[in-house]
């Protein structure tokens, strides 16, 4: 029977049909401002207080405060007391980007799996993260290197990838085939601000509801709603692959 770890998410879970497979990556993209880091941050606060479950958060956009203020402001009062106490450990851009070689911070990742037995791991955002590398090549073979380390320290990730567009891209890039499941965050404007939608593409080793239902951010986090429905966003033609 798959193993699978749950995300704490109101409604997530259910429609990962009980969580996310233990030790995979999963890929979540979306838009600026479509809850990307605020998934992450649930992540890996729920891990602590729902599951005992220790996190490592990888940031390479914000620093420490910033995630601590950004995690408070949306009800995770306790945010700075995991990290303190060690159930969650950051790494924030200072540190991630002091060497400016990913080899110098995967050393010290490195370290930190031996010493220490963490569950999730949150990689925020991939986008930044290739700036490490001068092309392709590199970025692929340092991907494909980190991808199964953190499969090799029974982590189960979140990896978040910038978009612009509002819907989901169908370009297959190589995050794609690298991690084993996709979450795509979507916003839409309206005359009064903006819809939110969860849209779960891709889970291997689980069946998984491929519907796109609405969502909405609020304290404690990201929710979501099950009456997908009573609407569609999409014409088949425009829709996703």
């Amino acid at each position: 029977m798959t193993e699978l770890t749950r995300t704490g998410v109101e409604g997530l879970d259910d429609i990962l049909n009980g969580g996310i497979v233990k030790n995979s990556t999963t890929l979540v993209s979306g838009n600026p401002g479509a809850g990307k880091s605020i998934l992450c941050l649930q992540y890996l606060y729920n891990g602590v207080e729902q599951f005992d479950e220790k996190g490592i958060y990888l940031s390479f956009e914000e620093n420490e405060d910033d995630l601590r203020e950004a995690a408070e402001s949306i009800g995770f009062d306790n945010w700075a007391d995991h990290v303190e106490n060690g159930d969650i450990k950051v790494y924030d851009k200072r540190k991630l980007l002091r060497e400016n070689d990913f080899s110098s911070s995967l050393e010290i990742l490195l370290d930190d799996f031996e010493d220490e037995q963490y569950d999730r791991l949150v990689l925020d955002s991939l986008t930044m993260f290739e700036l490490f590398f001068d092309d392709e090549r590199e970025k692929r073979t340092y991907l494909l290197k980190f991808t199964d380390i953190l499969k090799e320290n029974e982590l189960t990730s979140l990896m978040t990838n910038e978009q612009g567009a509002v819907f989901p891209d169908t370009d297959i890039g190589l995050e794609n085939y690298l991690t084993d499941g996709n979450i795509y965050l979507i916003q839409t404007p309206t005359d009064s601000g903006v819809n939110r939608y969860v849209w779960v593409a891709k889970m291997r080793k689980q069946n998984i509801e491929t519907d796109i239902f609405p969502m909405e951010i609020a304290e404690g986090g990201l929710r979501i709603h099950q009456n997908a429905s009573a609407f569609s966003m999409m014409s088949e033609d425009d829709a996703p692959i």
